[in-house]
């Protein structure tokens, strides 16, 4: 492409992000620190001594030397004893670390016990804010609390957070970056384990299993979006941008920078933070740059929305700083999103490409530029789950247009099997779906399914007292049968033998029958279990007034 187009589209690009704003919430919902300056060093003592000194403007510093004195240099012990002579050490064992900013609880080893240094140095509750000098951070953690500053033995970085230390003092607030909607989520359901998939995404340890119900601590959280986009079910939403405003903007710059630029663009997602410095004038004018808060709170619903609202091709900007956890994600969720695209005979349009990529994109850029063109869908978005699938259905029906299923494991995709032969329609699989996948008949014993909403949680599975449901992972690519409502099971219902009302299903008393009716307890009662609830009372009563005697016998 020579340079007067590039220009040219650098221009468009520039007056589309000019028209296009993304929705914020005005007043959105915020947590708060509060800090009073108290400082806890970790670390050798000599380095946590210097450090001390540095922090003379902290209400109280408390040091805990939990490793050797790194230098036994004459000079450097002098600056050392010279150093922060008002600072208290402490060498008590360290059993723990937890908290945030303006909360930071620390365990000891005291007197053939356990206690909080913050208790018997300071007499306060907590520490405010935690120095980590240790060789290894005491918090094992990819993404660490706010407030708390691993620096182990880095120059820099200790120079850093020295510099940083002192603003904290006072009330800062941030963020609430996710909610939740206890509806939908298909973690527990009755007492009954079910989808675990949020919990295996967040490198901040801010999301646990309370009570059987899923929590996440604002205080911790970092907005990295991980659990939001792990959630097959919607519970776990981004609140900044919400998912209706993310999807909206992309629509708009994607539909804007066609309509204008009459070429299809690539939409590149990269972080606010370390991935924003890499994005400069350099760029190729067809790349549209969309920030966020981490990268993975735009996930494969996006990414196959902004290709079927017409992008030619998805880059994903990974960085070093980005967590182990959130690249695994990453890559898990792209493998799943290009064998759809393969599957459907579409070219893999989506990467992950690093910062030293960003620089000779030209060769990437000119293959996608002899993809087969997609025309835009019209559809709107709606739910995370209804989005994605449009998406795909739109993009299937602008390549092979295949019916077939893609069969892969760990998805939150797919239908359940259940043995007919063997199931009583008893509906226990129905009371605890969490999606509304699985119906009943209303007035009439039947069974039905709808794959499209199915997320593979498997409570159905565990909850059914006949172990006959089984669960098939899947991308169905035939949109009529994944949306339509199939019939598992139905029936005649058994109806009562004196009143001729049903009141249950034919397989659900025949399974009585066979477990109980060959009982001694039940033997002379046997007809009893073929009646209603109200026939099965009136004729015990008429079984008393004919014998009083009996039931004494």
């Amino acid at each position: 492409m020579t340079s007067h187009n590039q220009e040219a589209l650098k221009q468009t690009r520039q007056q589309v992000l000019a028209q296009t704003q993304m929705l914020q919430n005005l007043i959105p919902p915020t947590v708060s620190y509060t800090t009073e300056g108290n400082v806890l060093i970790i670390g050798p003592e000599d380095l946590a001594r210097l450090a001390a000194d540095k922090l003379s403007t902290m209400t109280q510093r408390v040091i805990l030397a939990n490793e050797a004195i790194t230098n036994q240099d004459e000079d450097h012990l002098e600056r050392v004893m010279a150093a922060a002579t008002d600072v208290e050490s402490y060498y008590n064992k360290l059993i723990g670390v937890k908290g945030f900013l303006g909360q930071f609880q620390v365990s000891v080893e005291h007197e053939n016990g356990a206690a909080e240094l913050s208790v018997v140095s300071i007499r306060k509750p907590h520490f405010d804010i935690v120095l980590d000098l240790s060789s290894t951070a005491c918090l094992n953690l990819e993404m660490l609390p706010p407030g708390y500053f691993y620096v182990g033995q880095d120059a820099a970085k200790l120079d850093d957070a020295l510099a940083q230390i002192p603003d904290f003092i006072g009330q800062f607030d941030k963020p609430r970056y996710v909610k939740i909607n206890a509806d939908l989520c298909a973690h527990d359901r009755n007492g009954i384990n079910g989808c675990n998939r949020c919990l295996n995404f967040c490198p901040a340890d801010a999301i646990s299993s309370v009570a059987k119900k899923i929590e996440i601590d604002p205080y911790l959280c970092h907005g990295a979006g991980s659990c939001s986009s792990a959630c097959p079910t919607g519970a776990i939403s981004y609140d900044l941008p919400t998912p209706q405003a993310l999807y909206s903007y992309l629509n708009k710059v994607v539909s804007r920078f066609r309509e204008q630029a009459q070429t299809a663009p690539v939409i590149l997602f990269h972080d606010n933070a370390i991935g924003a410095d890499f994005i400069t004038e350099n760029l190729a004018g067809d790349i549209i740059p969309v920030g966020l808060e981490e990268i993975t709170v735009a996930s494969i619903d996006h990414w196959m929305s902004v290709l079927a609202w017409g992008a030619r091709q998805v880059l994903i900007l990974n960085t070093d700083a980005t967590a182990p956890t959130l690249t695994q994600m990453l890559k898990g969720e792209l493998s799943l999103a290009n064998s759809i695209l393969d599957e459907m005979g579409q070219p893999q349009r989506i990467s992950l490409i690093d910062p030293s990529m960003l620089n000779d994109l030209s060769s990437m850029l000119d293959i996608s530029l002899d993809w087969p063109v997609i025309v835009p869908a019209a559809f709107a978005s709606t739910t995370k789950r209804n989005t994605l699938f449009e998406a795909i259905d739109h993009l299937n029906s602008q390549a092979g247009e295949i019916d077939t299923c893609l069969s892969l494991n760990n998805i939150p995709f797919g239908k359940v099997s259940v043995n007919v032969e063997k199931c009583t329609l008893c509906m226990s699989c129905v009371a605890i779906c969490p999606t509304v996948a699985l119906q009943d008949g209303g007035d009439k014993p039947a069974l039905y399914f709808i794959e499209q909403n199915c997320v593979q949680c498997g409570l159905c599975e565990a909850a059914c007292p006949e172990k006959v449901i089984s669960l098939i992972p899947q991308i169905n690519f035939d949109k009529t049968v994944r949306q339509q409502q199939h019939t598992l099971k139905e029936e005649a219902p058994f109806e009562c033998i004196r009143c001729g009302s049903a009141f249950a299903t034919q397989s659900m008393v025949h399974r009585m029958l066979d477990m109980v009716g060959a009982h001694s307890a039940f033997s002379a009662n046997i007809e009893r279990l073929k009646m209603c609830g109200d026939c099965r009372v009136k004729d015990m009563f008429e079984d008393i007034l004919q014998d009083p005697e009996k039931q004494l016998r």
